[in-house]
C-alpha cells in the first residue's frame, strides 16, 4: 500500500514506525527537513521537505498514484485542506484527517462528506483519550478496556493480586470457579516480558493478564485475578481541556464530580456548561486547595491538562494526600512507562490511542478494529471472515486448522449476537467477528492474508 503521512510528531512519526515493515511504501512530509532525515536514516522510506496541503509537495510525494492520505499535522485546517487537494485534484482514495477542535468535530456530519470537507475517517485524539478513560472508570481495577463488535465482547488487561482466586492456580481452574461463563486468557506478561499462555500456565502474582469474555462478564473475570475494587463515585479532575470537559459531561450524571483549572475565564465557562459538575479555579498542584477539597476521599484522582510534568506532580501529591487511584495525562510517549506505578496507577497516552485508531483504518481485508499494545510491539484486532470453503482460508476450519503465525492466538468470535470463546474445535464461519491476539505484530500481514477471501489476494 502506497501511504502518504503529513506531518512528523509524535503521532505521525510513531505511525511510520509501525508501518514501515508491513509491504507498505512510505512517504513522510513535513517542514522539518532534520526531523524528516533522521526518521529516514533510521527507516526504509521517502521523505518529501513541504507543506502538506500544498498541491505541489502532494505531487512531489506521490499522490497521484497513493492510496492512502493520512494528515497528522499540528494543524486542523492545514489536515483538512490536504485531504481537499488530494481529493480534488489527485482523487486520492482514502483520506484520514486528525481533527483536535471541539467546533469542528461538533459539525462532523455537516461537514466532512465527499461535497464539502472531503475526509473519509476522522480521529479526534481528545474524544479517543475521553472514551479511553470512562472505560477505565467503569471497570474499576483494569489497565486497559478494549472493545470489540459494537461493545459484545471485551479484551482487558488487569494486574494478578494476591487475593485474587485464580493467582498461583493454573488457567485451567477458571473453569471450575466459573461453570457458567467462558473466558479465555490470550497473553501474560511476566517481568515485561510475553507468555503465551496455555491451560497448565499458573498465574502469578504482578503478571499482567489480558482476557478476553463477553462484556457482561467482564467484572466477573476480573474478581479471579484481583480483589473486585468498589465502584468509582468521588472524581476529581485537573484541567478543563476539551478531555477534562467533555469527561465531566460524560460522568457527572452518575458520579460526584469535581474540575480544577487554573484559568479563571475558563473555569467560569465550564461552570456555566456542566450542570453537576463543581468546578474551581486553582492549581492542583496547591496542597491547600485538595485538602480544603477532600482529596482524600477521592476514588480517582486524574490529571489531564497539557502539562506532563504537572499532571506527574498533582497525581503523586493527590495520592501522598489519600487519594485511591491516581490516573495522568502523559504526552511524552517516553514517560509512559517510567511513571506507571507506584503513586501514578494508569499513564495515559494520547498518541497511542490515536495509533491504534488510525492502524484500523490502515489495515487490509476487513480489519474493523486495531489496538496498539505493549509499546506498539503487540496488537489485537477484529477481523471480519467472508467468503466461503473455496475462497477463504478460515471460513468452514476449525481454529486448530488455521495456520496463524508465531505468537498468535484467537480469543473469541462474535457471531450475531454471541459472544463465543475459542477452542480448538470452533468452526469459523462467514460474517464472524474474530478476536486476534499478536504478541509480535510483524506478522500483521500474514493475519491481513488469511482475512481476504481470494478474489483480494495480491
Amino acid at each position: 500500500m502506497k501511504i502518504i503521512i503529513l506531518g512528523v510528531g509524535q503521532v505521525g512519526g510513531t505511525l511510520a514506525e509501525n508501518l514501515v515493515g508491513e509491504r507498505n511504501d512510505i512517504t513522510l512530509v513535513d517542514t522539518n527537513a532534520e526531523l524528516l532525515e533522521s526518521f529516514q536514516d533510521k527507516y526504509d522510506l521517502r521523505i518529501v521537505v513541504g507543506h502538506g496541503s500544498h498541491p505541489d509537495t502532494l505531487r512531489r510525494a506521490g499522490a497521484e498514484d497513493a492510496d492512502l492520505l493520512i494528515a497528522v499535522t499540528s494543524s486542523d485546517e492545514t489536515n483538512m485542506i490536504a485531504c481537499q487537494v488530494a481529493y480534488s485534484i489527485f482523487n486520492t482514495p482514502t483520506k484520514i484527517a486528525r481533527i483536535r477542535s471541539e467546533e469542528y468535530i461538533r459539525y462532523r456530519d455537516q461537514l466532512f462528506h465527499k461535497n464539502d470537507a472531503p475526509v473519509d475517517y476522522i480521529i479526534s485524539p481528545e474524544q479517543l483519550v475521553t472514551n479511553y478513560i470512562r472505560k477505565l472508570i467503569d471497570y474499576p481495577g483494569a489497565l486497559q478496556v478494549m472493545e470489540f463488535a459494537s461493545g459484545k465482547a471485551s479484551l482487558v488487561a488487569v494486574k494478578a493480586y494476591y487475593g485474587g482466586k485464580l493467582v498461583g492456580h493454573a488457567i485451567s481452574t477458571l473453569k471450575e470457579h466459573m461453570p457458567n461463563i467462558d473466558t479465555r486468557v490470550a497473553a501474560i506478561y511476566r517481568q515485561g516480558k510475553p507468555i503465551r499462555p496455555t491451560g497448565t500456565t499458573v498465574i502469578e502474582a504482578d503478571d499482567e493478564v489480558f482476557f478476553i469474555a463477553d462484556t457482561r462478564h467482564v467484572s466477573r473475570v476480573m474478581e479471579e485475578l484481583q480483589k473486585l475494587e468498589n465502584r468509582y463515585r468521588r472524581i476529581m479532575i485537573v484541567g478543563g481541556g476539551n478531555i477534562g470537559a467533555g469527561l465531566a459531561k460524560q460522568l457527572e450524571a452518575d458520579h460526584r464530580v469535581k474540575l480544577i483549572e487554573r484559568s479563571e475565564a475558563r473555569a467560569e465557562s465550564l461552570s456555566q456548561q456542566l450542570e453537576h459538575t463543581l468546578v474551581f479555579k486553582g492549581d492542583a498542584s496547591d496542597q491547600k486547595l485538595l485538602e480544603e477539597e477532600h482529596v482524600e476521599d477521592t476514588d480517582v484522582f486524574i490529571a489531564v491538562t497539557n502539562d506532563d510534568e504537572a499532571n506527574i506532580m498533582s497525581a503523586m501529591l493527590a495520592k501522598r494526600m489519600g487519594a485511591r487511584k491516581t490516573m495522568v495525562l502523559i504526552q511524552r510517549s517516553a514517560y509512559v512507562d517510567l511513571v506507571q506505578g507506584g503513586e501514578i496507577d494508569i499513564a495515559i497516552s494520547p498518541q497511542r490511542a490515536t495509533i491504534s485508531a488510525l492502524l484500523t483504518h490502515v489495515r487490509r481485508g476487513d480489519i474493523v478494529n486495531v489496538y496498539s499494545l505493549r509499546k506498539g510491539a503487540a496488537e489485537a484486532i477484529e477481523a471480519i471472515a467472508h467468503g466461503d470453503e473455496s475462497t477463504s482460508k478460515v471460513v468452514g476450519k476449525a481454529i486448530k486448522e488455521i495456520k496463524l503465525p508465531p505468537g498468535t492466538t484467537i480469543g473469541a468470535v462474535v457471531r450475531g449476537s454471541e459472544v463465543l470463546m475459542a477452542h480448538s474445535e470452533t468452526i469459523i464461519q462467514s460474517d464472524d467477528h474474530v478476536m486476534l491476539f499478536l504478541l509480535d505484530k510483524k506478522y500483521i500481514d500474514q493475519v491481513e492474508r488469511l482475512f481476504q477471501p481470494s478474489a483480494m489476494f495480491f
